[in-house]
């Protein structure tokens, strides 16, 4: 073999073992740290806890959707919805806040594809995904339109419901949310994962994160016309020191929703895992919007 040939044949060999490799370092990760609870766990942490989640399934077409909730169906809803990959219990410290509890009907899901939510079987279309929430939002037996709380690919996803069931939902809050098509990164590696000799390799949740990521931005530029039909008010909580989703998305939000009240809360030096290292500033979010029902 010519030395030209040795050279492109070494350099083929990187581009494809590099990629492989990088998703089984991911797949072994993702084995390590648990995405979702177990049930024993979740048991474990409410133990002695004065209150206790109720688990539901509910059918949407095809697609079973499972919650867990709190609360009587006549309080206020706030219905809190993950990122990717992620399931209900990304929002269980929230559960256990009694100033929240005590004056709201909280919910979290498990978006499609995720937790006891067809795993693995990923829903690509957010207005697919947007759908399956409308089942959960008729509980609503408040005399108040429910709070949408979305934190990442969860922050579209919401948006996504307001947009296509206005009469459902009552205001938004957007957690260091995925929106803006322009920003989303070209990560590379994704169709590498979505090699139909790749995919069998990974773990349900990373499979299905990847298979709704690959066609986020499309399903973001379908939304860009739909924004300006927002009126209902909308917080968007992100991180200035954001590596995952730009913290313009937020000035996206406020340019594109513009007959909604838009007010952008910026956290100086904090990332994109609000939920858990800031959930103070989402519960003060919750608890004002709830006092100006």
């Amino acid at each position: 073999m010519s030395t030209g040939r040795r050279r492109i044949s070494r350099n083929f060999t990187r581009w494809l073992l590099g990629p492989v490799l990088l998703w089984g370092v991911l797949a072994l990760l993702s084995r390590c740290v648990q995405i979702r609870m177990s049930d024993k766990k979740v048991k474990a942490y409410f133990a002695g806890s004065p209150v206790q989640p109720d688990f539901a399934f509910t059918e949407a077409g095809a697609q079973s959707v499972h919650y867990a909730s709190f609360g009587a169906d006549t309080l206020p809803m706030v219905v809190f919805v993950h990122g990717s990959p992620g399931s209900w219990d990304a929002f269980i410290g929230f559960f256990k806040d009694s100033t929240l509890y005590q004056k709201a009907r909280l919910i979290s899901v498990d978006r499609p594809g995720f937790g006891k939510s067809n795993l693995g079987k990923p829903q690509r279309s957010l207005e697919a995904q947007a759908a399956t929430l409308v089942p959960i939002l008729k509980t609503n037996r408040s005399a108040t339109l429910p709070i949408l709380v979305g934190h990442s690919l969860g922050g579209p996803l919401v948006a996504r419901v307001a947009m296509d069931y206005p009469q459902l939902v009552g205001s938004l809050i957007l957690v260091a949310p995925s929106v803006d098509p322009a920003l989303e990164p070209k990560e590379w590696y994704r169709k590498v994962g979505g090699f139909f000799l790749v995919r069998p390799l990974l773990p349900a949740e990373i499979d299905v994160s990847n298979q709704e990521i690959l066609p986020l931005k499309g399903e973001l530029t379908l939304m860009l016309p739909l924004w300006k039909a927002l009126t209902l008010p909308i917080t968007v909580i992100q991180g200035e020191k954001d590596q995952l989703v730009p913290a313009a998305n937020a000035g996206f939000v406020k340019k594109s929703a513009v007959n909604a009240t838009v007010k952008v809360v910026m956290i100086p030096g904090m990332n994109h895992f609000i939920p858990w290292e800031r959930p103070e500033v989402i519960r003060e979010e919750i608890l004002s919007q709830l006092e100006n029902k």
